[in-house]
């Protein structure tokens, strides 16, 4: 996991695609909400909003 995070950061550095980042940002913050609500109460919630 580290790993891809080092390569996306390098890619973002060497290339000057900086604007990616926050987009990457979300994405990963949104997956981790799904993967932690899917035992829980909130998941048919979160699941209508998608």
């Amino acid at each position: 996991m580290f790993e891809l995070l080092k390569d996306i950061w390098g890619f973002a550095r060497e290339r000057k695609k900086f604007w990616l980042l926050p987009i990457i940002i979300i994405l990963l913050l949104l997956g981790a909400i799904i993967v932690v609500s899917q035992g829980s109460a909130i998941a048919p919630f979160i699941y209508t909003l998608f």
